[in-house]
């Protein structure tokens, strides 16, 4: 599924944000860019992950109305318009079960999404959605933290596409510095799981990308380009100004992975 990438770039954006038809643009601009996978995150009024950065990018979204249906059915549009790259639905439990669990998946596989991430889901209760993955092709994808070896041992060989493991404990967002503790926490994942790993939470400069693809498969970056997007929303909501906002994106981008 990633073979094309030495080392998998994720970027994270959300939905809607600042409108659905930027959205769009912003993706296939990553993907030209050099993302090896596409996070699309669903805006949610109570965010348990997401640091304030993304949070306000979901308060963009949901003041622009974005919901989970009208976020995947963004996705036939990126597909249509070249998007090949995998795709995975970032979106908490309550928005799923609200939507219907073997609807959301039935139609997020039928869509040309191919996995999803629901990160206030244990693992101990995800069996259902997991089953309903698998039955349509899709990825349930496990996020891993520097918890017990014992669980992080039990996540990680269940995991299927890529192994979400985060940096330090708390919300997402844009840090100076990771904390130290992240090295032996990669080389314990590491151990249990022969799919590849990307390190998230906190990655958001080319220094950050660098030092985590030599302790990993690769990084996902959500607060540091969403806070690039938040920045251009004037332009990116603008038809006739959005090229220069999208090259102004893919330049961050191309800054963060070519070092």
């Amino acid at each position: 599924m990633y073979e094309k990438h030495e080392k998998l770039f994720i970027p994270f954006i959300t939905a809607g944000d600042p409108c659905a038809d930027a959205t769009i643009e912003i993706a296939l601009a990553l993907e030209e860019a050099g993302a090896s996978v596409l996070e699309l995150g669903v805006p949610y009024s109570d965010p348990l992950a997401d640091g304030p950065i993304i949070q306000e990018a979901s308060k963009r979204a949901l003041k622009a109305e974005m919901t989970l249906g009208k976020a995947m059915k963004l996705v036939p549009e990126m597909r249509n318009r070249g998007l090949t790259i995998p795709l995975v639905i970032f979106t908490y439990i309550n928005p799923i079960l609200q939507y219907g669990l073997e609807k959301f998946v039935k139609e997020a596989a039928s869509f040309g999404i191919d996995g999803v991430l629901v990160p206030d889901l244990p693992i101990e209760e995800s069996l259902e959605l997991k089953m309903l993955c698998e039955a349509h092709d899709m990825e349930l994808i496990c996020l891993v933290a520097p918890t017990s070896k014992e669980r992080i041992e039990k996540i990680a060989k269940q995991a299927k596409g890529f192994l979400y493991c985060v940096s330090s404990l708390g919300v997402t967002g844009v840090r100076d510095e990771l904390n130290p503790a992240v090295y032996e926490f990669l080389k314990t994942v590491k151990k249990h799981t022969s799919i590849p790993m990307a390190v998230g939470f906190g990655i958001s400069n080319a220094e950050q990308v660098k030092l985590m693809n030599e302790f990993s498969d690769g990084v996902v970056v959500g607060s540091a380009l969403v806070r690039e997007i938040g920045a251009l929303e004037n332009q990116l909501k603008d038809p006739k100004e959005r090229i220069n906002a999208l090259q102004t994106i893919k330049t961050f981008v191309s800054s963060l992975i070519s070092s």
